[in-house]
């Protein structure tokens, strides 16, 4: 089955985060990459003003793999927690890796533990531009717009610049 992960880091060597986490979701996985978005610096959305400055890179990950998304929401979880983040109340504090799953194949899932695809991805330029680059063609369950139809329709109020063509 098809998946895309959101990743974002804004702490540490964030570009190393990226790619650490794309190293260990494809390993941990035994997962076959399939694509990798750019690499965008994004300004942080939602955070407390203490964090304003601690700018994001985003990049959107598609991989083939034979597990479960339960099985693998655990394994995301795990290699968040081995890169050093700390889930609190906050759920915007800064972080050294975060890697959401935006999309499993066709899979709908309204479980607390497991909402997919992702519940915010297309209100977030910071993921669909990304997301947009790998995959402009998808329309993902519950939706009838394509990626890229729903990226020109976003605001441009989010800062998001190019920060690597690969990594």
């Amino acid at each position: 089955m098809e998946y895309a992960f959101g990743l974002g880091a804004n702490l540490g060597d964030r570009l190393a985060n990226l790619q650490r986490a794309k190293a260990e979701i494809a390993a941990r996985l035994g997962a076959r990459q399939v694509e990798a978005s750019p690499v965008y610096q994004t300004a942080p959305v939602g955070v407390r003003a203490e964090y304003r400055h601690l700018a994001y890179l985003n990049a959107v990950l598609v991989l083939e793999c034979a597990e479960t998304s339960g099985k693998v929401s655990e394994i995301v979880h795990a290699i968040e927690a081995d890169m050093g983040r700390v889930r609190t109340d906050d759920r915007f504090a800064p972080r050294p890796i975060d890697i959401d799953i935006l999309y499993a194949g066709n899979t709908v899932s309204d479980m607390d533990e497991l909402i997919l695809p992702h519940p915010r991805w297309a209100e977030r330029r910071f993921v669909v531009q990304p997301l947009a680059d790998v995959r402009p063609y998808l329309v993902l369950p519950g939706r009838r717009l394509t990626v890229a139809e729903i990226l020109q329709q976003l605001p441009n109020t989010e800062e998001v610049e190019l920060f690597a063509r690969n990594w």
